[in-house]
């Protein structure tokens, strides 16, 4: 993926990097284009711990920091896709519109159309009490070990709902 800002922003952190320098407002939002994944939207956030390429994280709307997101503990926050192996005490951008690729669990496969569960980060096939709203496979993924990622669609997606 090599997303190419399409928001006008002066200076602009590239959307694929991580740094120690917060040179964006936190929760600054822009659009990116990509040759495979088309247009994608884009928040600037803090970075936490154990954060890779793909992961799912969720985020404090007012502090704008993200934790690694977990359906399992029905956290209820906005929801986004890191774009860089953004760590604690680090800025970076996180996808929240589009088609993403997102890393999942290894054994963990995916039908087209399916509801999409994190866990640890990690996409899960989603049980209906606990699936994230605003993000639906985009692509059926195997449940080989060695396929570490699937597309999803998301369009400002959010935790864990039920049924």
């Amino acid at each position: 993926m090599a997303y190419r800002l399409s928001t006008p922003l002066v200076g602009a952190q590239p959307i694929a990097d991580t740094s120690t320098t917060k040179n964006h407002p936190l929760g600054t939002i822009v659009k990116a284009e990509d040759s495979t994944y088309g247009e994608g939207e884009f928040i600037y956030l803090l970075g936490v711990a154990s954060t890779t390429v793909g992961n799912v994280v969720n985020y404090d709307a007012a502090g704008h920091q993200t934790a690694l997101q977990s359906t399992a503990v029905g956290v209820d926050r906005p929801v986004a896709v890191a774009m860089s192996a953004n760590v604690a005490s680090q800025y970076g951008w996180y996808q929240i519109g589009g088609l993403a690729v997102v890393k999942k669990a290894s054994a963990t496969s995916f039908a087209a159309a399916a509801p999409l569960g994190a866990t640890t980060g990690l996409a899960v096939a989603a049980a209906t009490s606990a699936r994230l709203s605003g993000a639906v496979v985009s692509a059926a993924a195997s449940g080989a070990s060695a396929v570490l990622s699937a597309v999803v669609a998301i369009d400002r997606p959010a935790g864990a709902i039920s049924d």
